[in-house]
């Protein structure tokens, strides 16, 4: 997003928008894989495609393998929590990408998730409900530790 100065500056990137530069990478992604999603011309989705093209999964990007939801619940235990960090890297939470996490937050809160995008402040891809998998996205501010398998 930008404004435009009236003392005839360029126009300048307001500091509030950058969080939503992850959601234009993504949707840029999602405009290469999904021709018909327009890749930047269109608003934010409502909600992620029931199916991919061809009937396929959702999401998946070009190289993994693997794509939308696992097919199998997550492992049955919960594990041991290791040392709590400032701060969760982009790079630290990528090799966790297509892999069974377990992310605790900052305060009260812990679940099963499966990432299948990184962005520079986000993570979004999957979390376990107990009964099923739901597409979630959360900010790299509340993880306070994770762990993949």
């Amino acid at each position: 997003m930008y404004y435009y100065d009236p003392n005839g500056q360029l126009p300048t990137s307001l500091p509030y928008h950058t969080d939503l530069e992850d959601y234009y990478d993504y949707e840029r992604q999602l405009g290469s894989l999904f021709p018909s999603f327009g890749g930047g011309s269109m608003g934010p989705p409502f909600g992620p495609p029931s199916q991919g093209p061809g009937g396929g999964p959702p999401f998946g990007f070009p190289g993994q393998g693997q794509g939308g939801a696992p097919t199998a619940p997550p492992p049955s235990f919960v594990p041991t929590q290791q040392a709590q960090t400032f701060a969760v890297d982009p790079g630290s939470i990528r090799r966790c990408m297509f892999r069974y996490t377990y992310v605790w937050l900052r305060g009260p809160g812990q679940f099963w998730f499966y990432p299948t995008f990184v962005g520079r402040r986000s993570v979004s891809g999957f979390r376990w409900t107990g009964f099923n998998w739901v597409y979630f996205g959360i900010s790299l501010r509340q993880i306070q530790s994770f762990t993949c398998f």
